[in-house]
């Protein structure tokens, strides 16, 4: 099959509706309960864990743009009762199906030639670490009473805690609970089906997965572009000649279309066959514009480039800049509107008075909002609520009179 048969022209506004319907976000919050949560993971098949929670932790941010009535409870009983999720290395430290296990397997036996070599630290005391969990059950790092500490990935750390980060990366451990944020792990037997452990890899060669785990990352992006980063970070052996042979076959083979966009000449974005059928339904009509406040590290901000070219969009989380270089602040969100971002919302949330305060909030340039758009933020703040189970929202006066966020006014 030619090139040109499988490319596409469409325009910049297609491309971002084409990308949020990808992702669930056009509309948002248009699926509900732990069903929408399944079927959202379903398409993605993997997001983005990330422990610092301001307003709820990475994942549970991303979840509550897609799912109208999510709660964080909701993700931890898909993780750690229903089993149907896990903790896994995709992108990153990431949660994954669970269904998908078996195709990991290749990036497993990696960990275990870099950790399980006896003489490795990891090993050292994997004896220990795989006895005391067997006899007395799940373990976190604090049940261990070895204060040995060794250099490790963030730092010296206790080997106890190196152990068990080793046998997780392994396979050998998976995560049975958190508290907190603290991981609490158990023998990967004990917490999945036999039948899922014992399936082969389907990927016969490295080719095959490489190929697999290309397609799965498009699957998440929506649209993809070719250039170097973290979008494409966690597949084993695939750097820029990989990424451009891989592709051109999965055009040729018609598994992926090329598409090119009116107002980007010289641009090139892929996108996978079967969602062809998105792109039609897009191209048809415009739903109702909502919006949605975005997380941090979600799927839709992985490329960053691509934010940047098709929905004219530069961010950057600021958690790690010194306080005194950073342009809006610690834990900034984005703001989506329809298939465009509006504006950035600086908040912060009091655990105890269950207070959420809007710190800051940044307009994009150009942005002047109507009356639909300021209705549409206030449905989307009072599902944050919900989301967060608050029990109010404290803007300074300041702001809501200089801000022109008369719209939050109601819900203070």
């Amino acid at each position: 099959m030619s090139q040109k048969v499988n490319t596409l022209t469409i325009s910049k506004q297609t491309a971002r509706r084409l990308i949020l319907a990808c992702q669930g976000l056009y509309p948002p919050r248009s699926l509900t309960g732990k069903t929408g949560v399944k079927k959202f993971m379903g398409r993605v098949r993997s997001i983005q864990f990330d422990p610092i929670n301001v307003v709820g932790r990475n994942p549970d941010l991303v979840l509550q743009s897609r799912v109208r009535d999510f709660r964080p409870r909701m993700l931890d009983e898909l993780l750690y009762q229903d089993r149907q999720l896990v903790d896994n290395w995709d992108k990153m430290a990431s949660l994954s199906l669970a269904e998908d296990w078996p195709y990991f397997a290749r990036h497993r036996s990696r960990m275990q030639d870099i950790f399980g070599v006896p003489s490795e630290v990891v090993m050292s005391l994997a004896p220990v670490v795989l006895d005391q969990i067997k006899r007395e059950g799940p373990q976190s790092s604090l049940d261990f009473k070895h204060d040995e500490k060794t250099d490790w990935t963030w730092g010296p750390t206790r080997v106890s805690r190196a152990s068990l980060e080793g046998l997780f990366k392994m396979g050998q451990l998976g995560v049975h609970h958190r508290v907190s944020n603290r991981r609490y792990f158990d023998l990967i037997e004990n917490l999945l089906p036999k039948d899922l452990l014992e399936t082969p890899d389907p990927n016969q060669s490295l080719e095959d997965y490489q190929t697999w785990h290309m397609l799965r990352r498009i699957r998440s992006l929506g649209l993809a572009h070719l250039n170097a980063g973290v979008q494409w970070s966690g597949i084993q052996g695939v750097k820029s000649p990989q990424r451009r042979q891989i592709i051109d076959r999965l055009v040729g083979d018609g598994a992926l279309l090329i598409i090119e966009i009116q107002e980007l000449p010289g641009q090139v974005f892929y996108l996978r066959h079967e969602d062809k059928t998105l792109l039609k339904k897009v191209q048809k009509g415009d739903p109702a514009r909502e919006a949605a406040l975005i997380a941090p590290l979600d799927n839709l901000l992985w490329d960053r480039k691509t934010l940047s070219r098709i929905f004219d969009f530069d961010y950057r989380w600021e958690v790690y800049t010194p306080k005194k270089k950073r342009k809006y602040g610690y834990y900034v969100l984005p703001v989506l509107y329809g298939a465009c971002f509006c504006a950035r919302f600086d908040p912060e949330f009091d655990k105890k008075t269950r207070i959420l305060t809007v710190r800051n909030w940044w307009w994009e340039a150009g942005v002047r909002p109507d009356q639909e758009m300021k209705d549409a933020l206030q449905r989307c703040m009072e599902d944050f609520l919900v989301y967060l189970n608050a029990e109010g929202i404290k803007v300074s006066k300041m702001l809501l009179k200089k801000g022109n966020l008369e719209w939050l006014a109601d819900l203070v």
